[in-house]
């Protein structure tokens, strides 16, 4: 078994080294940066190893969910989203994994992603009783906004998918009824520096949120369960569609992230293609490194070159050993 281990890694290498003499024609590359934090350091981690081992010239582009995977399907632009949470666009990602306008990297969190209804844990363990969404309903009072005095149910930014989701579910399970106010985040950071005050005074709050994050990797915090099983159909045909009219209540599934190519991107490098089918990294990891980040204060482009610098035994196996020997002195 070892002789087989060794004779394959050897197999790896020189199909590595033979590919490795493209990659000098690996040219430009447009990597989505999009705007939320594993996926910003994701993006930089990415430009880094790009850079320095496959000789690319690499353009970090700004972007949200919905815009870039749109733009990837219809003009090919940019070429690489590093971490696409799949499941809010099944079905259009399937139609363009079909058509062969999109290619299918590694599924970067490795563990997969969690998404759904959270409170503080301090909150749920002063009131017991409150285990599900419907039973956190029954006490506004304790969600009420310090200005408004209205109960409120959090949401994320309205450009990402998940905002269509938590829309229909909030419809389905009458909260405005309750009393409530959904309020969807101006950005990212409106939507976490909302959530640190309230984690900060110990506030109440409820509303979507996902991990790995940084707040919860600081923070300890209780998803709510939407007392249904998860409904694939439900989630294809409505939950995660604008124009569904009549939602039930649903439960959020657990969440895949990929990375995603443009094909003709894919097409152009084996090399580089190759890399982005083998990168992926665990929950803890990318928890742990963006709370370093918030620790610190520092930039994405930091806390890649950190995670670059301190975790060679997980990104080393993602390349051929003469690929990491060229980045390892940029560091």
């Amino acid at each position: 078994m070892k002789l087989l281990a060794m004779t394959g890694l050897a197999a790896f290498a020189c199909l590595g080294s033979f590919d490795f003499a493209k990659a000098n024609e690996c040219g430009d590359v447009t990597i989505a940066r999009m705007n939320w934090n594993s996926a910003a350091i994701a993006a930089n981690v990415d430009k880094i190893i790009l850079e320095a081992g496959y000789g690319c010239r690499v353009t970090l582009v700004e972007g949200d969910a919905i815009s870039t995977v749109t733009s990837m399907i219809e003009t090919g632009t940019p070429d690489v989203a590093p971490e696409y949470w799949v499941n809010d666009h099944s079905e259009g990602l399937t139609a363009a994994y079909a058509s062969g306008k999109i290619v299918q990297g590694a599924e970067i969190l490795a563990d997969g992603a969690v998404e759904g209804w959270w409170m503080p844990k301090y909150l749920a363990d002063a009131h017991p009783e409150m285990r599900t969404v419907a039973d956190a309903l029954k006490k506004p009072e304790l969600f009420a906004d310090a200005e408004s005095g209205e109960p409120i149910v959090h949401s994320c930014p309205a450009d990402w998918n998940c905002s269509v989701s938590t829309g229909h579910l909030f419809k389905a399970i009458g909260a405005a009824a309750k009393g409530f106010k959904l309020q969807p985040a101006r950005s990212a950071a409106d939507l976490d520096a909302g959530l640190s005050k309230a984690l900060k005074e110990k506030k109440g709050w409820i509303g979507y949120y996902w991990a790995p994050t940084t707040i919860l990797a600081q923070h300890p915090m209780v998803k709510l369960s939407f007392d249904v099983p998860f409904d694939q159909t439900e989630w294809d045909t409505c939950t995660s569609k604008a124009d569904c009219a009549n939602p039930k209540i649903n439960s959020y599934p657990i969440s895949q992230t990929f990375t995603i190519m443009t094909s003709s991107f894919a097409g152009r490098d084996p090399a580089v293609t190759e890399y982005l089918k083998q990168r992926k990294w665990g929950n803890a990891t990318i928890s742990s490194l963006m709370a370093w980040q918030a620790e610190n204060k520092a930039s994405d482009e930091e806390a890649a070159k950190y995670f670059l610098q301190n975790n060679l035994d997980v990104w080393t196996r993602w390349l051929p050993v003469f690929v990491a020997d060229k980045i390892k002195p940029v560091l």
